[in-house]
């Protein structure tokens, strides 16, 4: 590998995490969605201090620049955090204020919400509060990611006492509303308890009432070969996830240092990363802030439904004559639960295969697998219990379709199954016939709203033979090995030869590029890492094939670095849906390949997942796909690109305005209307 240079990944998606943040200054967004970005902002946050920084931390132990790395992280954490307050506090708590909407945040309760918050306090809060004395035989463990409050008291005698009260927001709802002659005060929890402290602590005077909050590392401890039921270990791996080790401590910058030491003292939070906060902490719960009024969120976009879907026949029928490929959110996810609903209710239908790995709170899908091993199909489902978050759900559905007498496969433990692939075989006379769905995101109905995915619909049976192979590999519970017999022609599958293939892919633009011969890559995915890949992208641009990156998230590739990445630049889109489908173009001379898929170039997607990408044969659909990424390229208003730092850098031009989603969305809508 030549002298190449990488950004570091957590850096990279700090950066991508400030851009989120940065949706909440524009003004050109609706005033609730500002705030929801805040909103996502504190809850990316908060999943990094869980994932990210026992890894930076572990970094640090071993020397070499990790140390570095962790203080720009810290660093780049502040100076966002202080930006989150001056946008909420200086844009959007006055631009709520002149709809007659006042956030009450960091000032006093005006009298009428005073008395409603005590009666509310009294008569809802009260019961749920579970003062905690931290004196010399404390154990207190303070949960993940829960609120509390440190109260300085005390007594007649003079004697001062520490506690940790517990803001019940788990029990009751984050934000308490009070309307009086036509103005609406929205109070948070946090401040309801803290104007009553006298009741909780009778006959002590308050000295000093102080917000915290404790995170902690959320990585289950699963051993590489682990030999018993997956599902049991997972469970009890769940349970000890909220004890993990403190990764971070967030306190009030109000907090006098005396108390602080104390707290960190009867805590055991000497380890942990201390981290400045304000008067308020988790505030995700920014996203179910109970107002709403006409122009403060989003116009509506109906799903278009699809041609075709509303006739007589079975969707069976029409895959096998022709591919359809659905694009959520804006086109109708109603199609893929259709799909699952005929097939499991078809008599002819014998045997359905799927792989799930993030599976919606209340599935549709799964419910319909359900359905069709009670009605006697052979239903053989891939169960992702180590979706990070997602173990208990999946784990919830897993025992409920065995339960019905689906055949549940879990995969081996250090490898997760991040594929999204299904299968049916159907007995047409006497013959086997197969179709099936091939998909960028999740079968998860509830993402599909906001996600942009790519759902491929195909009878292709050569295609559809290969994913039936992949299921008979999956059922195996083996690591793909270099002897592994399966091999994959139409498929690109992790751990078998999808990054050898991408590699030759990328080889055959760098030699038409070095004959003379038009060059060109475009690639949009949510993240891209993986060293040997992104050398090869180098490479690429040496020999001069123009590179077009689409990359939500984090990008550990430097664009525009004169002698090794010139040819490469890399757009950011952050906009009203969530960019999450992978598409793949090679120019080939002017006959271009389009690849879908489920694979980011991760080092986990590449050398310890299974996943799956798949190519585009239909002139059609490659063609809109084509058109989709276009105008994704073209974008000037959601869009930034990035600098060889990584620094999201505004597009300056004199071109038209480009609003990608809304012009894929007037698009999609104009040619099925």
């Amino acid at each position: 590998m030549a002298n190449y240079q990488f950004y570091n990944r957590d850096l990279s998606w700090l950066s991508f995490n400030g851009r989120v943040m940065e949706e909440a200054a524009n003004d050109k967004v609706p005033l609730l969605e500002r705030i929801k970005f805040l909103s996502i902002f504190s809850s990316n946050l908060d999943e990094f201090y869980r994932v990210r920084m026992p890894v930076l931390h572990a970094f640090e132990k071993l020397g070499n620049d990790a140390n570095d790395v962790l203080q720009q992280a810290k660093d780049t954490i502040n100076h966002q955090q202080n930006r989150f307050g001056q946008i909420l506090r200086e844009q959007l708590l006055p631009l709520l204020g002149e709809r007659n909407i006042h956030l009450i945040y960091n000032v006093p309760f005006p009298p009428v919400v005073e008395k409603a918050a005590k009666e509310y306090f009294l008569s809802e809060v009260l019961a749920f509060l579970q003062p905690a004395q931290l004196n010399n035989g404390s154990s207190f463990f303070p949960g993940n990611n829960k609120l509390y409050l440190v109260v300085n008291t005390v007594d007649v005698s003079g004697t001062e006492d520490l506690y940790l009260l517990n803001v019940p927001s788990d029990e009751l709802p984050r934000f308490f509303t009070v309307k009086d002659d036509g103005k609406t005060f929205i109070v948070l929890l946090d401040d309801i308890v803290r104007y009553n402290l006298d009741r909780v602590f009778k006959g002590k005077t308050i000295r000093g009432c102080y917000s915290i909050k404790v995170t902690r590392d959320a990585e289950l401890d699963l051993k590489d070969e682990y030999g018993g039921d997956l599902s049991e270990e997972i469970e009890t791996q769940l349970r000890k996830r909220d004890m993990g080790l403190a990764t971070r401590f967030l306190y009030d910058a109000d907090m006098p240092l005396r108390t602080l030491q104390t707290v960190i003292q009867k805590l055991a939070l000497q380890d942990t990363i201390m981290t400045i906060g304000g008067h308020y902490h988790n505030l995700k719960d920014l996203f179910s802030l109970p107002v709403s009024l006409p122009g403060m969120a989003y116009d509506a976009w109906p799903a278009v439904n699809l041609p075709g879907m509303d006739t007589g026949g079975d969707m069976q029928s029409v895959i096998r004559k022709k591919d359809i490929l659905i694009n959520t959110p804006y086109q109708n996810y109603g199609a893929v639960l259709r799909f699952f609903n005929e097939a499991a209710v078809n008599p002819d239908v014998k045997e359905i295969y799927i792989t799930l790995y993030r599976v919606a709170a209340n599935s549709r899908i799964v419910n319909a697998l359900i359905s069709a091993a009670k009605n006697g199909k052979a239903v053989q489902v891939m169960v992702e219990l180590k979706a990070r978050f997602d173990e208990a759900n999946n784990l919830k559905w897993a025992k409920r379709m065995k339960d019905a007498g689906v055949k549940i496969v879990y995969s081996v433990t250090a490898l997760k199954v991040h594929a999204k692939v299904a299968l049916v075989k159907t007995q047409i006379g006497n013959r086997m016939v197969y179709t099936g769905l091939l998909a960028t995101g999740n079968f998860n109905e509830s993402t599909a709203k906001f996600y942009t995915d790519h759902v491929l619909f195909t009878a292709d049976h050569g295609l559809l033979r290969e994913v039936e192979l992949l299921f008979i590999f999956l059922a195996k519970r083996k690591r793909p090995q270099a002897f592994e017999p399966i091999a994959f022609e139409r498929l690109l599958v992790a751990g078998f030869n999808l990054q050898q293939r991408f590699v030759e892919l990328i080889d055959r633009e760098i030699g038409n590029a070095r004959n003379g011969l038009p060059a060109g890559i475009t690639i949009k995915m949510n993240n891209l890492e993986e060293q040997v890949l992104i050398s090869k992208l180098y490479e690429a641009s040496q020999a001069g094939v123009k590179i077009s990156l689409i990359i939500r998230s984090i990008c550990c590739l430097m664009p525009g670095v004169k002698g090794m990445s010139e040819n490469i630049k890399v757009h950011r889109i952050v906009d009203r849906y969530l960019e999450h489908g992978r598409i793949f173009i090679f120019h080939n001379k002017g006959d271009e390949e389009v690849w879908l898929g489920s694979a980011d170039w991760m080092n986990r997607n590449i050398y310890r997942r299974v996943e799956v990408c798949f190519p585009i044969l239909d002139k059609e659909i490659k063609k809109q796909l084509k058109a989709i990424v276009d105008l994704l390229l073209r974008d000037n208003i959601q869009a930034v690109q990035l600098d060889e730092n990584l620094q999201n850098v505004k597009i300056k031009t004199t071109d038209p305005a480009i609003h990608a989603q809304q012009e894929i969305y007037k698009m999609l809508s104009s040619e099925y209307r």
